[in-house]
């Protein structure tokens, strides 16, 4: 069907729209990519003071190294930049198999601690907590709940589960690649993705309810504030967002270069601009935003759903030569038309909520 290669989500909009759909699907990335990492980093932001506090005895209020953002300037300095300087997205494979070994650790930990919190909380804790849980009723859990914060519900999900930007570019650099290899990358990815971010969902709200925080470790902070594990926990879920940072970094580098740099050879000087300019941007967005929700929800709901669902169907109905009844295209008209309601629906319903706070 493809007459040449397509070696990106770039080269894949070019060669279905030309260059507005090159530069359309290049400016998305880079918007989605940065909301990712901004997004990660602000994780570090909120989570590190509290994870280094939590090692300290006595009082330390004050100091440096529990100043937020003095911390995010270091680590972004000293750990992102670096990694994100590297040339090819296959030397990320090692940070990224940490990352994940972190996370399955995390997930592990909220089954564990679903235990560890009684449900309804004592009174004498309880009343410490203006959200806490203290009556019977609150300890049921409901199979559907929807609120003004299930707005933030896909879009997150879409958020959560777009590696898109990544396929062909890991495909590109697979030994032997094949359409099979690549497709038990992708299964083996998001299928072990899943499982943990689903049990992690699963018990964090069997143990919080409808009080769970929309940062979890939030609540195992307040509820268990010496809490060893959960220290350690803190630590490992930063060190994997600080190494997921940079692999993120990758497609949105390479949007970038692509739209303004692609007439040039490649050049380190470049290479080393865009990089401090996209991870300038990065920082100041996660020094600003004052909650991660905000982040997940309207990046979610407008370019994730477009580079999820939109383009997707719209490249495939634009390129394929099959007979528009067919079950593939009409699969694609589903997409497209699901990815536009999803997101508009996600995007109004926040906005209203912005306005009704």
């Amino acid at each position: 069907m493809l007459d040449r290669a397509v070696t990106s989500y770039e080269d894949l909009g070019l060669f279905a729209f030309g260059s507005p759909g090159k530069v359309l699907v290049a400016s998305t990335i880079v918007i989605q990519n940065v909301g990712a990492m901004s997004t990660y980093l602000l994780i570090v932001k909120s989570e590190l003071p509290g994870a280094i506090a939590g090692f300290l005895s006595g009082d330390h209020s004050g100091s440096w190294y529990l100043d937020g953002r003095l911390l995010l300037l270091l680590t972004s300095v000293c750990i992102v930049f670096p990694l994100a300087l590297l040339p090819k997205i296959g030397f990320l494979g090692y940070t990224s198999s940490l990352s994940f070994f972190f996370m399955v650790y995390f997930a592990l930990v909220v089954i564990i601690k679903k235990w560890s919190i009684p449900c309804p909380l004592p009174p004498k804790l309880a009343m410490g907590f203006s959200q806490a849980s203290n009556s019977t009723e609150d300890c049921k859990a409901a199979l559907f709940n929807f609120s003004a914060e299930s707005a933030y519900a896909i879009p997150t999900m879409a958020f959560s589960f777009l590696c898109h930007t990544s396929v062909l570019p890991i495909y590109c650099e697979l030994q032997s690649p094949s359409k099979n290899r690549m497709q038990k990358v992708a299964n083996t990815g998001i299928s072990l993705s899943f499982l943990v971010y689903f049990v992690s969902a699963l018990f964090g709200y069997l143990t919080f309810y409808d009080h769970v925080d929309s940062e979890l470790l939030q609540g195992y902070s307040t509820y268990l504030p010496h809490d060893t594990v959960i220290m350690t926990v803190k630590l490992g879920i930063l060190f994997a967002v600080l190494l997921t940072v940079p692999l993120i970094h990758f497609p949105a580098r390479k949007a970038v270069m692509m739209v303004f740099f692609s007439h040039l050879p490649f050049s380190l000087t470049c290479h080393i601009l865009v990089t401090l300019a996209l991870n300038a941007t990065v920082f100041l967005i996660a020094m600003y935003v004052p909650d991660i929700r905000h982040l997940f929800g309207v990046v979610g709901s407008t370019t994730s759903t477009c580079l999820l669902f939109v383009y997707p169907g719209l490249f495939y109905l634009k390129i394929s030569t099959e007979d528009f009844i067919s079950r593939q295209k009409l699969g694609a008209c589903a997409l497209l038309v699901l990815g536009l309601l999803f997101g508009t629906v996600s995007l109004v319903m926040i906005i209203y909520d912005w306005i009704h706070q």
